[in-house]
């Protein structure tokens, strides 16, 4: 029986050839997965309720199930949607929404398409931002307030409208949208886009730089008083602008502290024997970025 030579799978002739062809083959393929790679947008939305087109007082935000507060809600979730619509429609493959007021915004049956929504308490996860990880590419802040004591800030606070807390890291008094960055720079994950009135626009721009695209809902004249725009001018707004945010996020750095941070919180307690509330001060050294709220 004559045996004869087999021929290369690939291609017939010269082996050296064969190889070359191989080699391209591969590296067409492991190119083109790092394309994919690269091409997946993952964005997560943290979302507050103050800042939000049309709310403006307290009742709004704090009395649960209240008219004006299922009617801010709303609010919240058409915001939320034309935020979703212009983050999907500038690239973003995958958009996780955190339900993050205290009390909770989402109402599940005007959820639109093209995000999951997290919502309900406890939460896993620093600072309640459940899920957060280095997998995301950027986070966007809707619906959010400026730091406690701050003049034009509709609804102003920081954690606690109540007792009025203060913080300061590293002698620099920060609010919310600091907070929240700060764990996200640990992920590595810069904000692309922050909404709110005008005093929390200023803040971000103040903290995060001009690349962070903000988007204000309003103007606040005190603390329960704003000036406020159509609806329509927003939702329009809010879609351009998150549209435009996913195409800055080579551009926008997370925000870092230089751990151990030495920090300091102020607040009110009311005492039973005192008509008037009780400032108390606490002081502490932070560790590490997922432990920023612990004071």
């Amino acid at each position: 029986m004559k045996l004869t030579k087999s021929k290369s799978f690939l291609y017939p002739g010269n082996s050296n050839i064969n190889f070359i062809r191989l080699f391209v083959i591969v590296m067409l393929i492991f190119f083109m997965n790092i394309v994919e790679v690269s091409a997946q947008l993952k964005i997560y939305v943290n979302t507050d309720l103050e800042g939000i087109s049309g709310v403006f007082n307290f009742t709004q935000t704090r009395e649960k199930g209240s008219p004006e507060n299922l009617l801010a809600c709303e609010y919240f979730m058409d915001d939320l949607a034309a935020v979703i619509r212009g983050l999907r429609d500038g690239g973003a493959t995958e958009v996780v929404v955190l339900d993050g007021h205290g009390n909770q915004a989402v109402i599940p049956h005007l959820m639109v398409h093209g995000a999951t929504y997290v919502t309900g308490k406890p939460r896993p996860g620093a600072g309640n931002l459940t899920g957060l990880d280095s997998s995301f590419s950027a986070m966007v802040m809707v619906g959010f307030h400026a730091m406690m004591g701050t003049p034009d800030g509709v609804l102003n606070h920081t954690q606690s409208s109540r007792s009025e807390n203060r913080y300061w890291y590293n002698g620099i008094e920060s609010g919310e949208l600091v907070q929240n960055a700060v764990i996200a720079g640990y992920y590595g994950i810069p904000f692309i886009m922050v909404t709110g009135d005008v005093a929390t626009c200023r803040e971000a721009t103040h903290f995060f730089g001009d690349n962070c695209v903000t988007v204000a809902t309003k103007k606040g004249l005190s603390r329960e008083a704003a000036e406020l725009y159509p609806f329509e001018e927003t939702r329009k707004a809010l879609y351009e602008g998150a549209k435009r945010a996913v195409s800055v996020i080579s551009d926008c750095k997370p925000y870092e502290l230089q751990f151990p941070v030495k920090a300091k919180k102020q607040y009110l307690v009311q005492d039973k024997d005192s008509p008037e509330p009780k400032l108390v001060t606490k002081e502490k050294i932070i560790p590490d970025a997922l432990h920023i709220l612990d004071l």
